[in-house]
């Protein structure tokens, strides 16, 4: 965490800035490894200072020793003891984190604190969140690990009486069962038709109402993020679904290839995105090929069009091209791979070939 917090102090003496306002909850725990929320971290030239509350005292202690620590009692608001404290550091010119501050809190500090020139930051953490150091990585390894085991559990559950709703809730006690804090986001299962929604919301709809179904999930364990999208198919595959699979596995393979340093993210999204052009799918996939992963479950970088960010070494995204058609439904190929020196590791090995997603 200290080598986080002087590469940030780096660019606080090149912007001219006297100190740094961070109040992400997410930036304040990747810079401090505090899991908890409600607190700000005062990042300055000479040192710094977690803003926090008695709550969180004794959790402070084990979390973060070393870090001086500035606590408010009962009673006081975060704002009023926030601008105590800024005031008897007195920064001159303080950086804030422009996305993440709201204009109302913004403005209140300029008023409280009118000697104080608040200057705008943008992405300084986030750009830092991009590369994942050794234990980010193996942090993301055990997410997807969980996510698999998880998977694997329900999946020999699986029955078609059983409702979208009820294979979420059971991906989710699973994962927990093997030591999960939870799951990344609300998982998506959605039945045939409803698989043509990328982010369908589970309902009461079976199994048993369509030959198919699409399943995205991830595993939280504890701090890191997995992200993973599996087709099951639930009865015998039909011509169509065995070729339009077959063109996003294709696709997957093709966007995971391309993976290496130096490659842009646009490139790795053509690969991909080529693929089912070619097979005269091209608008029928509306969406990018993948996303950072991490503290968030969408992070930086962003595969898709436009984006000429080259990768680097330690960057994991997800690669996750699909096909979808209204009223018949879509498929979808996730994985989650990491970026390595010599090219690319793939973290999830849950399997993919069609006819090993064949269930019963």
């Amino acid at each position: 965490m200290t080598d986080r917090r002087e590469k940030l102090r780096r660019q606080l003496k090149h912007e001219g800035l006297d100190a740094l306002l961070v109040t992400s909850f997410t930036n304040v725990t990747y810079l401090t490894g505090f899991t908890g929320d409600d607190s700000y971290l005062l990042l300055g030239r000479g040192g710094d200072l977690l803003i926090s509350d008695q709550r969180y005292t004794t959790q402070l202690e084990q979390e973060c020793p070393g870090l001086e620590l500035a606590i408010r009692g009962p009673g006081t608001k975060m704002l009023e003891f926030a601008a105590s404290v800024l005031e008897r550091a007195k920064p001159r010119r303080l950086g804030i984190e422009a996305d993440s501050m709201t204009v109302g809190l913004r403005n209140a500090l300029a008023e409280a604190l009118p000697t104080i020139e608040l200057a705008p930051t943008s992405g300084w953490v986030e750009e830092l969140r991009v590369i994942k150091d050794k234990d980010e990585i193996e942090r993301t390894r055990r997410a997807c690990d969980l996510a698999r085991r998880a998977f694997e559990v329900v999946r020999a559950k699986l029955v078609p009486e059983m409702t979208e709703q009820q294979v979420a809730n059971e991906i989710e006690y699973q994962a927990r069962q093997f030591g999960a804090k939870g799951v990344s986001f609300e998982t998506i299962v959605a039945v045939g038709p409803r698989a043509a929604l990328p982010h369908a919301r589970p309902t009461a709809r079976r199994i048993a109402d369509s030959p198919f179904t699409l399943i995205d999930w991830g595993v939280n364990e504890g701090l890191y993020m997995s992200d993973l999208t599996r087709v099951l198919a639930t009865a015998k595959i039909s011509p169509k679904l065995r070729k339009l699979y077959g063109v996003v596995l294709k696709a997957q393979l093709a966007g995971i290839e391309a993976i290496r340093p130096g490659a842009t993210c646009e490139q790795v999204d053509r690969a991909a995105r080529s693929i089912i052009e070619q097979a005269g799918y091209g608008r029928h996939f509306g969406h990018g090929l993948g996303h950072g992963i991490g503290l968030e479950i969408h992070e930086a970088p962003r595969l898709a069009q436009g984006q000429e960010r080259p990768l680097k070494p330690g960057m994991i995204v997800t690669v996750e091209p699909g096909i979808y058609f209204p009223e018949w439904g879509g498929i979808r190929i996730e994985d989650d791979v990491l970026v390595t020196r010599s090219g690319h590791e793939v973290l999830t090995s849950v399997p993919k070939e069609i006819d090993e997603c064949l269930v019963g």
